[in-house]
């Protein structure tokens, strides 16, 4: 008998909610510089495809921004979609407590709690994309509208300027 790999929070939704997605393994360090470029190197997929889930404190609530690898985070703007005016990273140990996931595995889907979720942009003119499947060394590709439904996120331009 093989033995199944045990899924996380963001798969068992996927697969409760019927969405077509595949995942993808791959082997990288979290602590590596350029990690989201080593990534999409090991996936084989373009780096404007791949996303990365920050969780952020704007006027003292959690949001998560996703936005693609190849940028960062605009913290303004992230705010400014958020209905907020300020925005700072969250605490490491407040975002991992709220998700449910570690730091390198933080998905956008299956999060403990449920938080106002923001997508840059950049994912609505891509036929899927890729953001963690919840844990690290996995990524999972969706279409942008489901990744969307299913968070309820609200879709702006947060990425950097130059990014």
């Amino acid at each position: 008998m093989v033995k199944k790999a045990a899924g996380t929070p963001a798969t068992a939704l996927l697969t409760a909610e019927r969405v077509a997605h595949t995942l993808h393994p791959y082997d990288v360090s979290p602590d590596a510089p350029q990690y989201g470029a080593l990534v999409a190197q090991a996936l084989g997929v373009e780096p404007h495809r791949l996303f990365k889930t920050l969780v952020a404190e704007v006027d003292g609530r959690l949001v998560v921004g996703v936005v693609p690898v190849t940028g960062d985070l605009d913290l303004k703007a992230l705010a400014s979609a958020a209905g907020g005016k300020r925005a700072i990273l969250a605490d490491r140990a407040a975002a991992e407590r709220s998700s449910g996931y570690v730091r390198g595995g933080i998905s956008p889907l299956g999060q403990r709690k449920l938080l106002p979720t923001v997508i840059d942009d950049s994912a609505t003119g891509l036929e899927t994309m890729y953001v963690s499947a919840g844990r690290r060394g996995l990524q999972v590709a969706l279409a942008p509208v489901d990744l969307i439904r299913l968070t309820g996120a609200t879709v702006a331009p947060i990425r950097a300027a130059g990014s």
